[in-house]
Protein backbone atom coordinates (compact mmCIF):
# COMPACT_ATOMS: atom_id res chain seq x y z
CA UNK A 1 0.00 0.00 0.00
CA UNK A 2 1.27 3.43 -0.53
CA UNK A 3 1.38 6.24 1.63
CA UNK A 4 -1.38 8.17 -0.12
CA UNK A 5 -3.30 5.40 -0.15
CA UNK A 6 -2.58 4.67 3.70
CA UNK A 7 -3.81 8.84 5.05
CA UNK A 8 -6.44 8.57 2.74
CA UNK A 9 -8.17 6.09 4.28
CA UNK A 10 -7.78 7.45 7.36
CA UNK A 11 -5.62 4.63 8.99
CA UNK A 12 -7.79 3.48 12.00
CA UNK A 13 -10.64 5.59 11.87
CA UNK A 14 -12.92 2.44 10.84
CA UNK A 15 -11.92 0.74 13.66
CA UNK A 16 -11.79 3.39 16.36
CA UNK A 17 -15.16 3.51 15.02
CA UNK A 18 -16.11 0.24 15.39
CA UNK A 19 -15.04 0.87 19.25
CA UNK A 20 -18.08 3.10 19.43
CA UNK A 21 -15.23 6.15 19.03
CA UNK A 22 -17.05 8.92 16.76
CA UNK A 23 -15.05 10.00 13.64
CA UNK A 24 -16.54 13.82 14.17
CA UNK A 25 -16.40 15.43 17.82
CA UNK A 26 -17.82 18.79 18.61
CA UNK A 27 -16.29 21.49 20.11
CA UNK A 28 -18.07 24.79 21.02
CA UNK A 29 -16.16 28.12 21.32
CA UNK A 30 -16.88 30.67 23.55
CA UNK A 31 -15.51 33.63 25.54
CA UNK A 32 -16.12 34.13 29.39
CA UNK A 33 -15.31 37.66 29.79
CA UNK A 34 -17.18 39.92 32.75
CA UNK A 35 -16.24 43.40 30.97
CA UNK A 36 -16.64 45.37 28.12
CA UNK A 37 -15.03 45.22 24.80
CA UNK A 38 -16.16 41.42 24.11
CA UNK A 39 -15.89 42.66 20.25
CA UNK A 40 -11.65 42.54 20.47
CA UNK A 41 -12.10 38.55 20.92
CA UNK A 42 -12.82 37.76 17.48
CA UNK A 43 -13.49 34.00 16.23
CA UNK A 44 -11.03 31.15 16.09
CA UNK A 45 -10.26 29.99 12.21
CA UNK A 46 -9.41 27.02 11.02
CA UNK A 47 -6.00 27.36 9.61
CA UNK A 48 -5.17 27.65 5.96
CA UNK A 49 -2.51 28.15 3.34
CA UNK A 50 -2.16 30.80 1.03
CA UNK A 51 0.33 28.82 -1.24
CA UNK A 52 0.19 28.68 -5.33
CA UNK A 53 -0.68 25.63 -7.16
CA UNK A 54 1.07 22.44 -6.55
CA UNK A 55 3.93 21.74 -9.80
CA UNK A 56 4.07 18.23 -8.93
CA UNK A 57 1.69 16.06 -8.07
CA UNK A 58 4.49 15.22 -5.06
CA UNK A 59 5.03 18.63 -4.20
CA UNK A 60 4.30 19.60 -0.55
CA UNK A 61 0.72 20.99 -1.00
CA UNK A 62 -0.07 17.70 -2.31
CA UNK A 63 1.16 15.09 0.61
CA UNK A 64 -1.71 14.24 2.75
CA UNK A 65 0.22 13.64 5.88
CA UNK A 66 1.05 17.32 5.64
CA UNK A 67 -2.87 18.41 4.79
CA UNK A 68 -4.14 16.74 7.52
CA UNK A 69 -1.46 17.98 9.76
CA UNK A 70 -2.24 21.50 8.96
CA UNK A 71 -5.87 21.47 9.16
CA UNK A 72 -6.26 20.55 12.81
CA UNK A 73 -4.81 23.81 13.99
CA UNK A 74 -7.20 26.48 14.71
CA UNK A 75 -6.25 29.92 14.99
CA UNK A 76 -6.90 32.72 17.76
CA UNK A 77 -6.11 35.92 16.34
CA UNK A 78 -4.60 38.30 18.73
CA UNK A 79 -6.75 41.02 19.94
CA UNK A 80 -4.79 44.32 20.12
CA UNK A 81 -2.27 46.53 18.84
CA UNK A 82 0.70 46.96 21.64
CA UNK A 83 3.86 46.80 21.87
CA UNK A 84 5.92 46.45 25.00
CA UNK A 85 9.35 47.06 26.25
CA UNK A 86 11.44 46.85 29.33
CA UNK A 87 13.11 49.81 30.69
CA UNK A 88 15.58 50.38 34.47
CA UNK A 89 14.32 52.41 36.84
CA UNK A 90 17.04 54.61 38.96
CA UNK A 91 17.56 51.80 41.37
CA UNK A 92 17.94 49.18 38.00
CA UNK A 93 14.79 47.27 38.39
CA UNK A 94 12.91 46.37 35.18
CA UNK A 95 9.72 48.19 34.97
CA UNK A 96 7.28 46.73 31.96
CA UNK A 97 6.22 50.12 29.54
CA UNK A 98 4.20 50.85 26.20
CA UNK A 99 6.42 51.75 23.47
CA UNK A 100 4.43 53.69 21.79
CA UNK A 101 3.97 56.01 24.52
CA UNK A 102 1.25 58.87 23.99
CA UNK A 103 0.83 56.90 20.86
CA UNK A 104 -0.78 53.67 21.71
CA UNK A 105 -3.97 52.72 21.36
CA UNK A 106 -4.29 51.22 24.46
CA UNK A 107 -4.85 53.36 27.71
CA UNK A 108 -3.18 51.60 30.90
CA UNK A 109 -6.35 50.74 32.24
CA UNK A 110 -7.28 48.31 29.32
CA UNK A 111 -3.47 46.53 29.63
CA UNK A 112 -3.79 46.52 33.44
CA UNK A 113 -6.88 44.10 32.18
CA UNK A 114 -5.43 42.80 29.47
CA UNK A 115 -2.06 41.37 30.78
CA UNK A 116 0.11 41.27 34.53
CA UNK A 117 3.80 40.81 34.63
CA UNK A 118 4.54 37.59 36.78
CA UNK A 119 6.47 37.87 39.93
CA UNK A 120 9.77 36.93 39.83
CA UNK A 121 9.57 33.85 42.13
CA UNK A 122 7.12 32.28 39.48
CA UNK A 123 9.54 32.79 36.83
CA UNK A 124 11.84 29.54 35.32
CA UNK A 125 14.44 31.54 34.77
CA UNK A 126 15.59 34.50 36.88
CA UNK A 127 16.47 36.47 33.96
CA UNK A 128 13.35 35.50 31.63
CA UNK A 129 9.98 37.47 32.42
CA UNK A 130 6.74 35.94 32.15
CA UNK A 131 4.40 38.13 31.09
CA UNK A 132 0.63 36.41 31.65
CA UNK A 133 -2.41 37.80 29.49
CA UNK A 134 -5.94 37.41 29.45
CA UNK A 135 -6.98 35.17 26.80
CA UNK A 136 -10.95 34.55 27.63
CA UNK A 137 -11.46 31.71 25.50
CA UNK A 138 -13.53 28.54 26.43
CA UNK A 139 -13.41 25.49 24.77
CA UNK A 140 -16.24 22.90 25.53
CA UNK A 141 -16.73 19.06 24.59
CA UNK A 142 -19.60 16.77 25.67
CA UNK A 143 -16.58 13.76 24.48
CA UNK A 144 -13.37 13.22 25.86
CA UNK A 145 -11.08 15.96 24.33
CA UNK A 146 -8.16 17.59 25.59
CA UNK A 147 -7.32 21.08 23.73
CA UNK A 148 -3.34 21.65 23.17
CA UNK A 149 -2.12 25.20 22.84
CA UNK A 150 0.87 26.45 20.61
CA UNK A 151 2.68 28.82 19.65
CA UNK A 152 1.84 30.20 15.82
CA UNK A 153 4.96 28.00 14.07
CA UNK A 154 3.29 27.57 10.90
CA UNK A 155 3.10 31.60 10.25
CA UNK A 156 6.24 33.07 9.86
CA UNK A 157 6.73 36.63 11.34
CA UNK A 158 8.85 39.11 9.78
CA UNK A 159 10.43 40.43 13.17
CA UNK A 160 10.18 37.07 15.49
CA UNK A 161 9.09 37.58 19.13
CA UNK A 162 11.80 38.05 21.39
CA UNK A 163 10.99 34.88 23.44
CA UNK A 164 8.71 31.71 23.90
CA UNK A 165 5.37 31.07 24.18
CA UNK A 166 4.22 28.62 26.18
CA UNK A 167 2.02 25.76 25.40
CA UNK A 168 -0.49 23.99 27.58
CA UNK A 169 -3.05 21.38 27.70
CA UNK A 170 -6.32 19.87 29.51
CA UNK A 171 -9.29 18.24 29.08
CA UNK A 172 -12.19 20.41 28.11
CA UNK A 173 -14.93 17.58 28.76
CA UNK A 174 -13.88 18.52 32.15
CA UNK A 175 -11.95 21.48 32.76
CA UNK A 176 -13.13 23.90 30.67
CA UNK A 177 -11.73 27.12 31.55
CA UNK A 178 -10.55 29.95 29.92
CA UNK A 179 -7.23 29.90 28.06
CA UNK A 180 -4.41 32.28 28.86
CA UNK A 181 -1.32 33.43 26.87
CA UNK A 182 2.17 33.14 28.48
CA UNK A 183 5.23 34.35 27.26
CA UNK A 184 8.81 34.32 28.59
CA UNK A 185 11.06 36.99 27.37
CA UNK A 186 13.96 35.63 26.75
CA UNK A 187 15.50 38.23 25.05
CA UNK A 188 14.28 41.67 27.30
CA UNK A 189 16.60 44.21 24.64
CA UNK A 190 14.21 43.83 22.22
CA UNK A 191 10.23 45.63 22.40
CA UNK A 192 7.66 42.22 22.21
CA UNK A 193 5.41 43.58 19.20
CA UNK A 194 1.50 41.77 18.62
CA UNK A 195 -0.29 43.30 15.63
CA UNK A 196 -4.58 42.89 15.92
CA UNK A 197 -5.72 40.00 14.04
CA UNK A 198 -2.38 38.26 13.56
CA UNK A 199 -1.85 34.59 14.60
CA UNK A 200 -1.33 35.13 18.20
CA UNK A 201 -1.86 30.91 19.67
CA UNK A 202 -2.69 27.89 18.22
CA UNK A 203 -5.65 25.33 19.53
CA UNK A 204 -6.03 21.70 18.37
CA UNK A 205 -7.55 19.24 20.07
CA UNK A 206 -6.83 14.77 20.72
CA UNK A 207 -10.12 12.56 20.62
CA UNK A 208 -10.49 9.37 21.50
CA UNK A 209 -9.87 8.53 17.50
CA UNK A 210 -6.78 9.52 16.74
CA UNK A 211 -8.74 10.03 13.14
CA UNK A 212 -11.90 11.53 14.18
CA UNK A 213 -12.81 15.20 12.38
CA UNK A 214 -13.28 17.83 15.34
CA UNK A 215 -16.17 20.73 14.26
CA UNK A 216 -15.91 23.81 15.79
CA UNK A 217 -18.64 25.73 16.17
CA UNK A 218 -19.82 29.12 18.60
CA UNK A 219 -21.14 27.61 21.82
CA UNK A 220 -23.55 29.26 23.92
CA UNK A 221 -23.36 30.63 27.10
CA UNK A 222 -26.06 28.94 29.07
CA UNK A 223 -27.00 28.88 32.47
CA UNK A 224 -25.31 25.61 33.17
CA UNK A 225 -21.89 26.55 31.31
CA UNK A 226 -21.55 29.78 33.19
CA UNK A 227 -22.31 28.35 36.27
CA UNK A 228 -19.65 25.49 36.06
CA UNK A 229 -17.31 28.11 34.77
CA UNK A 230 -17.88 30.17 37.75
CA UNK A 231 -17.00 26.37 39.98
CA UNK A 232 -13.48 26.05 38.52
CA UNK A 233 -11.93 29.81 37.24
CA UNK A 234 -9.52 30.77 39.95
CA UNK A 235 -8.97 27.70 41.63
CA UNK A 236 -5.12 27.90 41.48
CA UNK A 237 -5.06 31.32 43.39
CA UNK A 238 -6.43 29.03 46.26
CA UNK A 239 -4.89 25.10 45.89
CA UNK A 240 -2.07 23.97 43.84
CA UNK A 241 -2.03 20.87 41.30
CA UNK A 242 -5.43 21.88 40.00
CA UNK A 243 -5.43 18.29 38.05
CA UNK A 244 -6.22 16.91 41.51
CA UNK A 245 -10.34 18.44 41.69
CA UNK A 246 -10.90 16.40 38.09
CA UNK A 247 -13.12 14.10 40.08
CA UNK A 248 -14.56 16.60 42.14
CA UNK A 249 -15.25 18.83 39.24
CA UNK A 250 -17.07 15.55 37.24
CA UNK A 251 -18.82 15.06 40.16
CA UNK A 252 -20.26 18.74 39.73
CA UNK A 253 -20.57 18.84 35.78
CA UNK A 254 -24.28 18.91 34.38
CA UNK A 255 -24.65 16.00 32.01
CA UNK A 256 -24.26 18.02 29.23
CA UNK A 257 -22.69 21.62 28.21
CA UNK A 258 -22.20 21.57 25.13
CA UNK A 259 -25.61 24.05 22.96
CA UNK A 260 -24.52 25.90 19.62
CA UNK A 261 -25.74 28.77 19.23
CA UNK A 262 -28.43 29.70 16.63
Amino acid sequence: MSWDNYFAEDAGGAEAEARGKPRTVTVGWTVKWDVKAKSIWAPPKTFSRSDSKAASAKSIQACPAAIDFDRRHFVVPCPVDLELAFTKNAQGQLQLTDGKGEQSGMRPQGRANLLQLQPPNEWRHPERPILQFTAPYVFVADQPCYVVQTEPYLHWFPTPRPGVAMGGRFPIHIWPRPMAWAFEWYDITKPLKLTRGEPWFYVSFETENPSARVRLVEQEMTEELDGYLNSIIDVSNYVNKTYGLFDEAKRMRPEKLLKPKG
